[in-house]
C-alpha cells in the first residue's frame, strides 16, 4: 500500500489502498474516529467496484499505517480534509465522489465546503454538523468513548467489543465478526491516537453556516438506533444542505452491518450516477 507525504504538512504521510480500475469514476471512503481503513471492509469496497467505481480507502492521520502527529502540534478537520485530497492528488484524481462515516462524514463535509471543485457528490453517514445541540451521544456511549484505551491485545480487543456493542445496530450485532475486525485492527496497528482526532473534531466547531451554502449533490444516511451520534445530527445535516437527500435506515446503529450494505451501496452509487 502506498504512502504519500502531505505537502501541507511534510511530517505526515498517509497510507492508502485502491480497488478496481482507475478508468472508473473515483469514490473516496473516509473513516471515522479511531478507525483504520479496514473500517470499510474489502467486501463493501468490492460491492462499489462491481457498480463500476474506482474505490480508494485510507488511514487518517494518527491511526493505522499513517503518521502520528507530534504531541506539541494541533490540527483540525481542515487538515484532515487536506490529507484526503493529498491521496487524490497522488492518484491524479481531479474530482471524486466522497463518502464519510461518523468523523469521516465531518471530514467530507469539510472537503465539500473548502474544496468544492474537487467534489462530485458527498455522502455523509451517521455524522453531524458540529453544532452541539444536534447529534448528542447517549450518556453510556459518551462515557465509553472517553474511556482511556486498555493496554494489551486481549484487553484492548475486549474493551473495543464492549464499546461497539453499546452503539452498534442492536439486532445485527455479530460479536464474532466484531472480534475479528478488532483483532485485525490491533495486529495492523495498535498505537492509534483517537484522542487527538477527537480534539480535532472539537476544535473545528460548527459547519452549519457553510453547509447551508453548499451546491454539492448530497446524500445523508443515518440509522434510527444510533446512540453515539443521535439521528438528529443526520437530520440537521440534510436540513442545512440545499437539496440534500436523507435516508433513514431502520435498525441501524453507529456501525455499518452487512445487512445495510446493499441499501447503502445502491443509494451512494445512484447519487453518483446521477451526478457523474
Amino acid at each position: 500500500m502506498p504512502l504519500v507525504t502531505c505537502p501541507h504538512d511534510s511530517a505526515i504521510q498517509i497510507n492508502y489502498e485502491t480497488f478496481g480500475f482507475d478508468d472508473g469514476p473515483a469514490l473516496l471512503l473516509v473513516n471515522g474516529l479511531g478507525s483504520q481503513l479496514n473500517g470499510w471492509p474489502e467486501e463493501f469496497c468490492q460491492g462499489l467496484v462491481d457498480r463500476g467505481f474506482f474505490v480508494v480507502r485510507f488511514d487518517n492521520r494518527d491511526v493505522g499505517l499513517s503518521s502520528r502527529t507530534d504531541e506539541a502540534s494541533t490540527y483540525t478537520l481542515t487538515d484532515m480534509a487536506a490529507d484526503a485530497l493529498t491521496v487524490l492528488d497522488d492518484l491524479d484524481i481531479a474530482k471524486a465522489h466522497i463518502v464519510g462515516m461518523s468523523m469521516g462524514g465531518m471530514i467530507v463535509q469539510t472537503m465539500a465546503i473548502e474544496h468544492p471543485d474537487r467534489v462530485l457528490t458527498m455522502t455523509s453517514i451517521m455524522s453531524t454538523t458540529g453544532e452541539r445541540e444536534f447529534g448528542k451521544p447517549a450518556e453510556e456511549a459518551l462515557a465509553a468513548l472517553l474511556t482511556p484505551p486498555a493496554v494489551g491485545r486481549e484487553a484492548a480487543v475486549a474493551q473495543d467489543i464492549a464499546h461497539r456493542k453499546i452503539w452498534a445496530s442492536p439486532e445485527w450485532f455479530d460479536e464474532a465478526l466484531v472480534r475479528q475486525y478488532f483483532e485485525e485492527s490491533y495486529d495492523r496497528s495498535n498505537d492509534g491516537r483517537a484522542d487527538r482526532q477527537y480534539a480535532a473534531v472539537v476544535a473545528s466547531g460548527s459547519r452549519a453556516e457553510q453547509l447551508a451554502t453548499l451546491t454539492t449533490p448530497t446524500l445523508v444516511i443515518h440509522g434510527d438506533k444510533d446512540t453515539l451520534i443521535d439521528i438528529s445530527g443526520g437530520r440537521r445535516t440534510a436540513e442545512l444542505v440545499p437539496g440534500a437527500e436523507f435516508l433513514e435506515i431502520e435498525g441501524m446503529g453507529h456501525d455499518i452491518p452487512v445487512q445495510t450494505w446493499q441499501q447503502i451501496i445502491s443509494s451512494v452509487t445512484a447519487l453518483a450516477s446521477r451526478n457523474a
